[in-house]
Formats: structure tokens, C-alpha cells, sequence
């Protein structure tokens, strides 16, 4: 089973956040420049949210509200699911469709040392299964 941990090994545990007074259209702005869909929310050294593409999409657009003058604290997720290293991708797969949430920020010893993402995790359990398969076809043309 591979684990949090590892996957971050092989991602990297680059993890981009925002302040939660800054404005949605600076987070909107992170997420494009930075090529992902979501962005951990920190005061301080503290995880205090968690604000999505979605987020934007539900409660910024459709209700009307201005980008540039919505703080992210009015629209993020403030009670955020996080996970540890430990924990395995099979575990984050499952608490993430139970949940039918995308990201998890991944906490180390009250720290934020990563985040995955539920594409991050299908990438994982599908290359396991392609090299499980090559060592199986390997197997068998040699038997």
C-alpha cells in the first residue's frame, strides 16, 4: 500500500496558500499562475481553511459577489479535513468520495508539509496497477 508520504516523495510537497484576508481574485490569480485547483488557507503558521476553484465558482459567481472585494474568508472551507503521512492513498480515495471533497492538506506534527489531490491519488493507484501488470506479463513470458 502506498502511503502519503510516499506519494509526496515522488510529487513534491510544494503546497500553495493564501491569507484569509486576501481577496478571491488574488487566490483565483494563484491558482491559474500555478496550475491547481485549490489553495490552503493560513494564518500564521495555522491551517484555518481551504478555498477551491469550486468555491469560487458557488459562491462568488453565482451569487453575484465581486472578486476583487470578497476576502477569502467568506467563501473558503473553514473546517478542513487533513490527513497524515501515514495514512495510505487507499484510505485518502475513500475519505475523499465519502466526503466528495478533491484536497487534502497533509499535516506532520502540527505542520502543513503537503497536499494531494484526488487526481494525485488516481494517478498513484494507477501506475501501481500498470507496473503490477508488466511484472505480471514479465512472468509469464518467461514461464
Amino acid at each position: 500500500m502506498m502511503t502519503v508520504h510516499e506519494l509526496l516523495e515522488n510529487k513534491g510537497g510544494v503546497v500553495f496558500t493564501i491569507a484569509p484576508a486576501d481577496s478571491v481574485y488574488d487566490a483565483i490569480k494563484t491558482m491559474a499562475d500555478k496550475s491547481v485547483g485549490a489553495l490552503v488557507v493560513m494564518d500564521g503558521s495555522e491551517v484555518v481553511g481551504i478555498v477551491t476553484e469550486r468555491d469560487y465558482a458557488r459562491k462568488v459567481v453565482l451569487k453575484g459577489r465581486s472578486s476583487k472585494k470578497t476576502a477569502c474568508r467568506n467563501i473558503m472551507t473553514g473546517e478542513v479535513l487533513v490527513v497524515s503521512p501515514e495514512r495510505t492513498i487507499d484510505e485518502c480515495m475513500c475519505l475523499m468520495t465519502e466526503k466528495r471533497i478533491r484536497h487534502l492538506p497533509v499535516i506532520e506534527n502540527d505542520r502543513l508539509v503537503g497536499i494531494i489531490s484526488i487526481g494525485d491519488c488516481i494517478k498513484a493507484i494507477v501506475s501501481k496497477q500498470e507496473f503490477i501488470i508488466e511484472q505480471l506479463e514479465s512472468y509469464i513470458r518467461s514461464g
